[in-house]
């Protein structure tokens, strides 16, 4: 008999090669090649059948409606996933253990259940009465969801032909296996295996297809990212566990915006909407407290008003420390330097502490006068005004650069009661409209400083 082939595939980026390695040379991570066998495939096939595939036609002719999309019934998953469920969609979404994914999928099939869907759920991980005492949690109740407990791809398959569901949940896909691969389960061929022939479904058949997948130390999806350019939408749960929230954000998405976030805050009957999570973030705001100021992130087309808090003191030992919370590390650093140089602050022998209140975690550069205005205001131990929101990039010159949508921003400044708004100058020459809020524009951080601690 002929030896088998075999290659040696990395379990972290999916990087092939022909003998072992002690490093991924494409991922430098250490002990992560595992040798598995090649299967000879009689030649290569195409997604679709010739009936299925027609012939070229122009884009003009091809007929969409409204039916093309399936409303979830939780309008927070519906604007991340860009107005709801494509029909013969794939969804991947990932997020730390225990942050919440399935129980997201389990509210989200009820509610799809109840509107008359046919959904199945199947379950690698847990078993049958596992997933009925969670579901009794979540007053999970439709005679819709169907529930299954299965590891082996070809099962699963046979299930969506004699039940034809209209949404398929696969927890997780790192458990699911196919007999024609002799890989281990969970490892880059089988989860690349499993993948493909669940697009191959979901593409011929209509289905909608969810894939939940576990996250590394990293932050990255187990195993493979190569998952991540398969799929057609990409979702990552993001949240402290200490903190009740939740964000849902869009990393990839052929169907929506990848700038939109969902809002969620997680109680004992499972996650709940939160509608307004600018009211809910500032819910807890302590007022004329120096070091604390209120800026506004933009979030797709949602404007989200959220606390930035700082707090400056003298370094206790040779090397000052700089910690951030749901900031970027090196984009603090920059504007520390920024007002070392442009405002004058002696901050080398400092310590600086910046974090984000409510666990969220902002990279809008239009934060960043927000950062340096928090920092100053700890620093000279000056409150910031309660009733005043802040808005702007920051550059290296000390120059305040405009923001975009900032009508939008200020509206919802105004919905939760602030009387006083300091954005950049060049936003303020190109107002269409006056809000029912004080402006005061400025061009360099100095200025910006006097204004607001003057």
């Amino acid at each position: 008999m002929t030896r088998p082939k075999t290659i040696y595939t990395c379990q972290s980026c999916g990087y092939q090669s022909p003998k072992w390695l002690g490093r991924c040379p494409d991922c430098n991570q250490w002990n992560t090649l595992v040798e598995e066998v090649v299967q000879k495939r009689p030649g290569a096939g195409s997604l679709f059948t010739v009936e299925e595939r027609g012939s070229p036609c122009p884009i003009t002719e091809i007929i969409t409606d409204e039916q093309d999309r399936q409303r979830t019934g939780i309008a927070e998953l519906d604007r991340v996933l860009g107005g709801g469920i494509v029909l013969g969609s794939v969804v991947l979404i990932g997020g730390d253990p225990g942050i919440g994914k399935s129980t997201l999928i389990l509210q989200a099939l009820n509610k799809l259940g109840e509107a008359g869907c046919k959904v199945l759920y199947v379950s690698g991980e847990e078993s049958a009465r596992q997933i009925r005492l969670r579901a009794d949690r979540l007053c999970v109740c439709s005679q819709n969801l169907l529930i299954a407990t299965e590891n082996s791809l070809d099962r699963i398959l046979e299930d969506v032909g004699r039940l034809k569901p209209k949404v398929l949940v696969i927890d997780s896909i790192q458990t699911v296996f196919s007999m024609e691969l002799e890989s281990a389960p969970g490892s880059i061929s089988q989860v690349r295996g499993a993948t493909g022939r669940l697009m191959h479904l979901s593409k011929t058949s209509g289905v909608s297809t969810f894939l939940i997948g576990h996250v590394t130390k990293e932050g990255a999806i187990a195993g493979p990212r190569v998952l991540e350019h398969m799929v057609d939408t990409v979702l990552y749960f993001e949240g402290d566990k200490g903190h009740p929230f939740r964000i849902l954000r869009a990393v990839k998405n052929r169907f929506g915006s990848t700038n939109e976030i969902g809002v969620f805050e997680m109680r004992a009957s499972g996650l709940e909407e939160v509608i307004n999570p600018s009211e809910l973030f500032l819910a807890e705001r302590p007022l004329d407290v120096p070091g604390s100021v209120v800026v506004s992130s933009l979030e797709g087309s949602r404007p989200i008003l959220v606390e930035l808090q700082a707090l400056v003191s003298p370094a206790s030992f040779g090397v000052p420390r700089r910690t951030t919370i749901g900031v970027d590390y090196n984009r603090v650093s920059l504007l520390i330097a920024v007002l070392e140089k442009k405002a004058g602050l002696n901050l080398p022998g400092q310590d600086i502490f910046v974090n984000v209140a409510g666990g969220v975690r902002i990279e809008e550069p239009g934060v960043d006068l927000g950062i340096v205005s928090a920092i100053a205001s700890s620093f000279l131990d000056k409150p910031i005004g309660s009733k005043t929101m802040v808005v702007g990039e920051v550059g290296l010159a000390g120059e305040i650069r405009g923001v975009s949508q900032v009508e939008i921003r200020m509206k919802e400044a105004v919905k939760l009661g602030f009387e006083l708004c300091l954005l950049p100058q060049n936003n303020l020459k190109r107002l269409h409209e006056e809000p029912s809020i004080k402006l005061i524009g400025v061009s360099t951080v100095s200025e910006a400083l006097d204004k607001l601690l003057s």
